[in-house]
Formats: structure tokens, sequence, C-alpha cells
């Protein structure tokens, strides 16, 4: 049984004193609630101080990224293990960001996803596309491509564990977000995908999550779509109160 999966990446905002002011307030907020696995991802200078204002709560933390090699002449770099360390649970690898500005391809982030995985780390990884690719009907070999090359060599097991986030980057920090509809017709795609490739039982382990301008007017659309089964939250995660809403949102009816 998937439960809801709800992570804010804050990218790169927050002092370390702000960070884990935020942290404080936030796992007051959402303390009672149950049935969503819940992360913050914050910047690695704050990664361990809001592991501590964290601890024993119900909320999990998140690093934004990683380096594959587990230590060496690598300037700027931070490996799986120092994450670990910190604190962290969790793992973004392949953010359009990453992908874009950095240079990061699908074999590297094939070598982080593998190193995250060593590590007893949960990989995050981001796939999507550009609004030419879409427009050029073009989605799905994007996805295909990322999706091959980005789990190359894991086994249905390691698959069944990671989260899957569906961010196309159209909608990413755009105020633009896919309907419901093009969310799941993603989704879907993405969870057939993964029993074709690896086997049934690891594509329904697999959480699959929306990323791209979601906010709390809109988790309770995309909760309700078809293989979404929470979100990576960018800019509404900034705002304690937005975010715990969003938490709150993504739960259930039952729950």
């Amino acid at each position: 049984m998937r439960i809801p999966f709800i992570a804010g990446n804050w990218k790169m905002h927050k002092t370390v004193h702000d960070a884990v002011v935020y942290t404080k307030e936030f796992r007051r907020l959402v303390a009672g609630v149950t049935g969503v696995e819940i992360v913050l991802a914050p910047p690695f200078p704050a990664l361990h101080a809001v592991a501590e204002a964290a601890r024993n709560s119900n909320v999990g933390v998140g690093a934004q990224d990683l380096y594959w090699e587990p230590e060496g002449a690598f300037t700027g770099e931070v490996s799986a293990a120092m994450i670990r360390e910190a604190g962290a649970e969790y793992v973004i690898v392949g953010h359009s960001e990453r992908r874009a500005l950095f240079g990061e391809t699908d074999a590297g982030v094939n070598r982080k996803t593998l190193a995250a995985l060593a590590a007893e780390l949960t990989p995050i990884v981001c796939i999507g596309e550009t609004l030419d690719q879409r427009d050029a009907g073009a989605m799905f070999d994007v996805l295909d491509r990322q999706l091959q090359a980005g789990l190359h060599g894991l086994r249905p097991d390691q698959v069944g564990a990671l989260v899957i986030a569906y961010e196309p980057i159209w909608a990413i920090g755009t105020g633009r977000h896919a309907t419901p509809a093009q969310a799941a017709e993603a989704h879907g795609h993405i969870r057939r995908r993964l029993t074709e490739w690896f086997d049934a039982h690891a594509a329904s382990q697999c959480h699959l999550v929306y990323g791209g301008s979601v906010k709390p007017e809109n988790i309770r659309g995309l909760m309700a779509a078809g293989n979404v089964d929470g979100a990576l939250v960018g800019g509404a995660s900034l705002d304690v109160a937005a975010f715990a809403e969003i938490v709150a949102r993504s739960r259930p009816a039952t729950v």
C-alpha cells in the first residue's frame, strides 16, 4: 500500500537559522498528520540542523543532490555517506535544474541513484519533458529515455523502494501546472514502463509523485488523479503554513 509522499525542496533558500525556525514550526503544524510520508529537503549547510530539529517527529529529511564517489578530490561535492551521517534519509537526484544549469546527464543520474541506494538513502529520481518536447509529441520518448538510463542496472526490489518524481519542466516555477488528467497520463505511462522493464510488484511499490507549481489549491485534484502518489513541492514549500496545508490536503479522505 503506497501512502502519500510529500517532499518540500527548498532549493537555494533559507539560512541555517531560518531553516531551524521553519522546521520547529512545521513539525508542530503537522504533528497530528498520519498516513503521509513527509520530507524536507534543505540546502546542504542546513541539513544536519534540520535533521536535529525534526528528530523524533513525523518529518523526514532529504538532501537536494549528491556525488557518486565515496570520497576524493571533488571540490564542492558531497558524498552519500556524508549526507547520511548528517541525518538525511532521502536525496533528490536529477532535478531539472541540475540537468539544465549544471549539465547533469542521465548516466550521472544513474550513478547517483546507485550510490544513494548503496548508502541506504531513498532516491527521489526526477524526470520530465520541456514544453517544446511535449508540443513535438516526444514526451513519452523523453520519459522512456530518462527512465531507462537513470534506472539502468537496478534490481526490481530497488526500483520498488524508489520515489520517481514526474516534473514537467514547463510547470516548474512558472505558475503553470499539469492538469490532473495530464499528470495521470504521464504517471500511468511511467507505471506501465516499470512493469514492463522490471516487474509488476516493483511497479506497484514505487512511489510516483508530481512536481511543478504544486499549491494548496491544486494538491487535492492532483492526488485524486490515477497513479499520483504525492508531490515534490518547490516554491510553496518555503511558506510553512502553505506547505503544512499541502501535507494535510494530501491525505486520503478516510485517514
